[in-house]
């Protein structure tokens, strides 16, 4: 038993590093920028929502409740993914999906709004997965960092303390 939990507790730590070292490590989202988030996405019901890395789900279970949208996170730190299923269990919904992936293996094609927070460097390698996958029309929310080569649409950060949350649209 004592060998299982050992190897259960590696195998969580492992995951959790490299969630850090694919895309970013877990950074969670401040509960004060979730409105200025969604004030972005301009999220309707029914709409597809993702959050790439979504840590522990808050970002994706507020565009759940809030905005009726389907929203899928994923996680492949597996610590966080089951922090996130649990979190599904206590708020199900059908239109409520966490999955256990990496985000660079996960069609994007359905999209309507894209959000995530991401290393600069692993945002550029991710530019290219949303230009070739994403629809016209899609809504790419970055927190914190731009993404080098397209023009926001709008730079949300309204004083020098607030976190720049970045608009575009594909």
């Amino acid at each position: 038993m004592e060998n299982l939990i050992l190897i259960l507790f590696f195998v969580f730590i492992l995951t959790f590093a490299y969630a850090g070292i694919s895309f970013a490590p877990w950074v969670p989202v401040w509960k004060k920028d979730l409105p200025r988030i969604f004030k972005l996405a301009e999220l309707k019901p029914g709409q597809v929502f993702y959050d790439l890395g979504c840590g522990n789900g808050k970002v994706v279970l507020y565009a759940n409740k809030k905005f009726k949208a389907k929203a899928i996170g994923l996680e492949i730190s597996l610590f966080l993914y089951f922090v996130c299923k649990i979190r599904q269990i206590f708020n199900y919904n059908q239109n409520l999906v966490f999955k256990f992936k990496d985000l660079y293996r996960e069609d994007l094609s359905q999209a309507d709004v894209v959000y995530f927070f991401g290393t600069p460097d692993k945002v550029q390698k991710l530019k290219a997965k949303l230009e070739r996958e994403l629809k016209p029309g899609c809504r790419v929310i970055s927190y914190v960092f731009p993404i080098l080569g397209w023009q926001e649409i709008v730079k949300d950060k309204p004083n020098p303390t607030d976190i720049a949350i970045y608009l575009y649209i594909i």
